[in-house]
């Protein structure tokens, strides 16, 4: 293959990438609009935040290369999309596993996205330690008069996993490639407790997700005694202290003001 870029292909990149760009703004608008929905239904959403981006002309020229893409074929935007899928790249992060698996099964029941390949770096980790899902997806977008079948990757992540895959990135970048085994070390036990984490977290899920009951709590209580000490029923407040409040010594040592309320009614009511 002649490893020289032609001249018309430099000039043709802008306009080639021009509909991936309109893409990736499009599904950012549709993937925060399923954020947006289970917030406004009053429902906890799996989508933390989504990002985007479209491959840089020397990246993607670079990839062009390894995979030996022939420029001077005439139908070269026709391979160049096909084959290299993350072109137009979208990013995912969720707080849980079980989010990034939720998020998964929402985009496999859409309509406007076809789902054309899915790699579970969650169940079969890379070598490196990363876990993610990766879904290479087709869209469709409606570029001026044309329309235009656009190839792009969806990456779902625990926010574990992007902060690490952040770092492993930029250490790639820095050692172009070849980072020193002990930093490899290093990166892989970073791995390992970032999803032990990941998994602790999700394991505690259902507690931090369950809403907080809507029993009257310790401090009402407090209230409503007070209230019926100073009205002068002594025996419903004592009753209701003695019911709720007689073995709580201590809650209320972080708020003075129920302390001290606590302290004047136990005395009197004990």
């Amino acid at each position: 293959m002649n490893t020289l870029i032609p001249k018309k292909v430099f000039n043709s990149l802008v306009g080639f990438l021009a509909p991936y760009e309109q893409a990736v703004d499009e599904l950012k608008l549709k993937l925060k609009g399923i954020k947006y929905g289970f917030q406004k239904m009053g429902r906890y959403s799996p989508i933390e935040f989504v990002v985007g981006r479209v491959k840089k002309t020397d990246s993607l020229l670079k990839k062009a290369r390894e995979k030996n893409i022939d420029f001077s074929h005439e139908n070269w935007q026709e391979i160049l999309g096909q084959e290299i899928t993350d072109i137009a790249g979208l990013r995912v992060v969720c707080r849980y596993i079980d989010d990034v698996r939720e998020v998964q099964q929402l985009l496999q029941e859409r309509e406007d996205i076809e789902i054309l390949d899915v790699k579970d770096y969650i169940g079969n980790p890379k070598e490196s330690g990363y876990r993610s899902i990766h879904m290479i997806c087709a869209y469709t977008v409606y570029f001026g008069g044309f329309k235009r079948r656009i190839i792009c990757e969806i990456q779902i992540r625990t926010l574990g996993m992007n902060f690490w895959a952040t770092n492993e990135h930029e250490l790639r970048y820095k050692y172009a490639g070849n980072i020193p085994e002990n930093v490899l070390q290093q990166l892989s036990e970073a791995s390992t407790i970032t999803n032990q984490l990941d998994e602790l977290m999700n394991n505690l899920r259902q507690e931090i997700m369950t809403p907080v009951s809507n029993e009257t709590s310790l401090e009402d209580k407090l209230e409503e005694i007070f209230s019926l000490y100073v009205k002068q029923d002594f025996e419903s407040a004592a009753a209701l202290y003695r019911e709720h409040l007689s073995q709580a010594e201590g809650t209320f040592h972080n708020n003075p003001k129920f302390q001290m309320i606590n302290e004047l009614l136990g005395k009197r009511l004990r």
